[in-house]
């Protein structure tokens, strides 16, 4: 599968060792370092959230953590822009559904 090779807002991306991490109960392994939607798309996942009301499915739009769309719950946080977010050893993401409203 192809990957992000360069970012926006991360920049460059030097392939770091390869992790391990869950999606959805699912195990996948990815590169240290690489955002966790580029390891998340090279393993074929493109759903990141589903809107509250119609349920419709969201993935990467923006890529530079501006919007909402690729927001997901990892490690327990919801709301993480996982386009801008770096992958590391054991984490577990899961889809999110709506976006969570977070206390001010």
């Amino acid at each position: 599968m192809a990957r992000i090779k360069e970012h926006p807002i991360l920049g460059e991306y030097i392939k770091g060792q390869e992790v391990h991490f869950s999606f959805d109960g699912k195990d996948m392994s990815g590169f240290e370092g690489e955002s966790i939607a580029a390891a998340l798309k090279a393993n074929g996942v493109m759903i990141h959230r589903y809107t509250a009301k119609e349920h419709k499915p969201r993935g990467v739009f923006c890529a530079i953590g501006r919007c909402t769309d690729c927001v997901m719950v990892v490690d327990g946080q919801p709301n993480v822009r996982t386009c801008i977010t770096e992958l590391k050893e054991g984490m577990v993401i899961q889809t999110q559904n709506g976006v969570v409203a977070m206390e001010s």
